[in-house]
């Protein structure tokens, strides 16, 4: 099992940036797919990001695609997501993940196996 604590999150005006940083430990950080899943009021998690083990392959959702990047230091065991041109509707709490197992990138939830405590994300218009 690895653990992940999520930092980064705030408050910003639309059209405005954020950083995230997701800091592991425990298991081998860098033998698994990560992603990224956020969870606004009254909606279901869903999926925000994925990269490869070696970070050499990401995946996004359509609605992110050219706003935000995910990205992975081995040596430091952290997860990033670069959040750029952010909208209202990116307002959730945001959760990195790690995959239960070794082996292709993955965006479907159930395909994570440990998760942060999250952060907020709050983007006022």
């Amino acid at each position: 099992q690895v653990q992940l604590v999520e930092s980064g999150g705030g408050l910003v005006q639309a059209g405005g940036s954020l950083r995230l940083s997701c800091a592991a430990s425990g298991r081998t950080f860098s033998s698994y797919p990560m992603g990224w899943f956020r969870q606004a009021p009254g909606k279901e998690r869903e999926f925000v990001a994925a990269i490869s083990w070696i970070g050499g392959s990401t995946y996004y959702v359509d609605s992110v695609k050219g706003r935000f990047a995910i990205s992975r230091d081995n040596a430091k065991n952290t997860l990033y997501l670069q959040m750029n041109s952010l909208k209202p509707e990116d307002t959730a709490v945001y959760f990195c993940a790690a995959a239960r197992k070794w082996g292709a990138l993955t965006t479907t939830l159930s395909d994570f196996g440990s998760w942060g405590q999250g952060t907020q994300v709050t983007v006022s218009s």
